[in-house]
């Protein structure tokens, strides 16, 4: 199995990267295979063909659970995240389980991951069985905030898994 993380934070090695890395581990029980820091990819992002996108867009195809990851920018994802986003084919994430993960300061955009991030992922033919995850990024490592997510997601996650398997 195969857990593939991206973040889409303008800034390398956010509380989002951190966040994200969580909640793969948490979910999947081991840490994430490849973590995919999209900032890292800088101008390759703004055309086609660049090896090292390429080679990421590889890795989520590939991944059997992806947690895809933003900080809350004017009310949704970053457009960081969407160009990325963007050099996957719509489909291609056939048989990914996915996980939107958005981090912000208030409880004010806590539907964003649901409304705005996971239909993006399920576009492209990511399964996403779990309802998208908000957590404060001031305490986003609060158990208080995490488990009780956790306690309905993990068993859909692991249930999405088997069924990619079977």
């Amino acid at each position: 199995m195969s857990t593939v993380v991206v973040v889409g934070n303008p800034k390398p090695n956010s509380r989002t990267r951190s966040a994200a890395e969580l909640v793969a581990e948490r979910l999947t029980d081991a840490p994430p295979d490849r973590v995919i820091d999209v900032v890292e990819l800088g101008a390759g992002l703004l055309g086609w063909g660049d090896p090292a996108v390429e080679d990421a867009v590889a890795a989520v195809k590939a991944a059997d659970v992806l947690v895809a990851a933003s900080p809350t920018y004017k009310a949704t994802y970053t457009g960081l995240l969407k160009l990325f986003l963007d050099q996957i084919g719509t489909g291609d994430l056939a048989g990914v389980v996915a996980v939107p993960l958005m981090l912000g300061g208030g409880p004010t955009h806590a539907l964003a991951p649901e409304l705005l991030l996971k239909p993006v992922l399920v576009e492209l033919g990511a399964t996403a069985p779990t309802r998208g995850l908000y957590l404060l990024d001031k305490v986003w490592d609060d158990p208080a905030q995490l488990d009780p997510w956790l306690a309905t997601a993990k068993p859909q996650v692991a249930a999405a898994r088997a069924v990619r398997r079977g």
